[in-house]
């Protein structure tokens, strides 16, 4: 079995480097300066055990690897803006033996938000979601680093939109694999929820990239609303969601931020796509929030106004913490006079 990962960056990344050092088979796809120093210099995996370069093989575009091998599995890391069209592009590879890649491989969604999975079921009959708690880092070419212990991440498994048989042979070779490479993969036949309940804490990136990690336990209140609109949300449409205690039961202590000498930790992964100029993904997690308010007759203000302002600073080429606290429940206070009038 050979993992091509699409999308190298911070969870990709850090995927494909830990499967290679287990001895994996595995291919990274990215692109720009990252994917020069891939070619050039290989991958710098950092963990709490230590730094090592890996040899990975490195590629822009499926077309570059030549025909997909029947034995591939997709694992999809790019953010929730960019996955339909690349979904949509990989579909369409040619396969050895015949067919395509949506036909015949099976992609994983190693992704935030909950919006990917039916995106993906679009293009692919074979599609897994992963509901990824792997705190990494990519903010230099060629360089990622995770920063747990003992184990890197825990990457809960399930066949999209639902569990299918338990005899599953691919679910379980990849879950097996990302156990031999320093994560829990649990399997289950509800990984929604469990994505679900990793959104409710995702609304908190919006707010940790407008304000910075220095202000971010100043503006708790406006984490807390929040993520109480989330809850509501979720609970007016009828939708499960894995609790924290669930979270905090199955994570115990397999998986601590450990320190690591000279690597300052940064911040999430909406602070790390400001830090690097790019777009951010707030409309596929404050922004599901609003959706969802919206059609079921729940107010949802205070994610309104993180989606709009993040990506507001992304568009203008601002730095995280561009934003304080003050600024945003004063945004917050005038919305709501305006509703009143």
């Amino acid at each position: 079995m050979r993992y091509i990962i699409v999308g190298a960056g911070a969870v990709g990344g850090a995927i494909g480097g830990r499967l290679a050092q287990s001895g994996r088979e595995v291919a990274l796809v990215a692109r720009g300066a990252h994917l020069d120093a891939l070619r050039t210099e290989g991958l710098r995996l950092i963990t709490p055990q230590g730094s090592e370069l890996l040899r990975i093989p490195s590629y822009a575009h499926h077309e570059d690897l030549g025909p997909l091998r029947r034995d591939d599995v997709l694992v999809l890391a790019v953010k929730s803006q960019d996955a339909e069209s690349v979904l949509r592009d990989w579909a369409n590879a040619a396969v050895s033996g015949g067919g395509t890649a949506g036909e015949t491989l099976t992609v994983v969604c190693a992704q935030n938000g909950v919006a990917n999975e039916r995106v993906a079921l679009r293009y692919f009959a074979n599609v897994v979601g992963m509901c990824v708690w792997l705190p990494s880092t990519h903010l230099q070419p060629g360089t990622v680093i995770a920063h747990c212990a003992p184990q890197s991440g825990i990457l809960t498994l399930g066949r999209y939109p639902r569990g299918g048989d338990d005899a599953d042979a691919v679910l379980a070779a990849v879950a097996a694999d990302l156990v031999g490479a320093h994560f829990d993969a649990p399997v289950v036949p509800d990984v929604m929820r469990w994505k679900y309940g990793k959104l409710l804490n995702n609304l908190a990136n919006a707010l940790e990239a407008l304000v910075g990690r220095e202000q971010i336990e100043k503006a708790e209140d406006l984490w807390d609303a929040g993520r109480a609109e989330g809850v509501a949300v979720l609970d007016a449409a009828g939708i499960a969601y894995s609790t924290e205690e669930e979270r905090r039961a199955v994570q115990g202590e397999r998986m601590q931020v450990a320190p690591i000498a000279d690597v300052p930790r940064a911040g999430g992964s909406t602070w790390q796509s400001l830090r690097r100029g790019g777009s951010v993904e707030a409309d596929y997690l404050n922004g599901e929030i609003a959706l969802l308010g919206r059609e079921h007759g729940v107010p949802t203000p205070v994610n309104d106004l993180m989606r709009r302002e993040v990506t507001r600073l992304a568009q203008e080429g601002l730095q995280p913490g561009s934003a304080t606290p003050e600024e945003l429940r004063a945004q917050l206070a005038e919305g709501a006079g305006s509703a009143t009038r």
